[in-house]
């Protein structure tokens, strides 16, 4: 327990630190030995864990996901068997999505730009499929809890939303007068497409 509890504490870390040179510096011109300054964790410390800094960048982005997985899981595990308390915290962390100083946003541009990297084109790769796994976790959950109808495709319906987010998080970076579809438009077509024949 002991050696789990100081790997969650460099981890944790890590990426505070690295999120904070992102705030700071953007990815770009961050390099390893700024993370050790801004750690306080020496080369041997962070190698232990991670190869390069790309690697710290894919935690952050599997961070928020993760974050906002478990907030949903807290509401539904309250055991009130509704649609709107776990489908808020979703909608808590969309505003994000259309942030271009959001570090996970940054990150995803920065890591995007490196996909013909194997080790990146992996990290990328993962993110993708996690994201994608988590969103059709999200809808089978409602199904079970007879909040989502069962004629909701879960598999398609799930992806969709991933590229539906990964879309307002790419046009972040550019930059626009603006636009006519926001996260807002967005979180209400989740709940009517989570909600079509629904009784609930």
């Amino acid at each position: 327990m002991k050696q789990e509890e100081r790997r969650q504490q460099t981890t944790k870390l890590l990426l505070d630190s690295t999120k904070e040179l992102i705030r700071e510096k953007g990815c770009h011109s961050i390099t390893m030995k700024d993370i050790m300054e801004k750690s306080g964790l020496s080369k041997g410390a962070i190698f232990h864990y991670v190869k390069s800094k790309d690697e710290i960048f894919a935690w952050v982005l599997q961070e928020r996901l993760e974050e906002t997985n478990e907030r949903f899981m807290n509401e539904v595990e309250k055991g009130r068997p509704t649609f709107d308390n776990p489908m808020q915290k979703i909608t808590e962390s969309l505003s994000a999505l259309e942030d271009s100083q959001d570090v996970t946003n940054k990150v995803l541009m920065y890591l995007l730009g490196k996909e013909d990297q194997p080790l990146v084109a992996d990290v990328l790769k993962q993110y993708y499929e996690r994201s994608v796994h988590v969103s059709k976790q999200w809808i089978m959950t409602g199904q079970e809890h007879g909040v989502i109808p069962e004629s909701v495709d879960t598999d398609k319906t799930a992806e969709m939303f991933v590229l539906l987010s990964l879309g307002l998080r790419l046009r972040s970076s550019i930059p626009l007068a603006g636009t006519s579809f926001n996260t807002q438009d967005y979180s209400l077509f989740m709940k009517d497409m989570l909600q079509t024949n629904s009784n609930q």
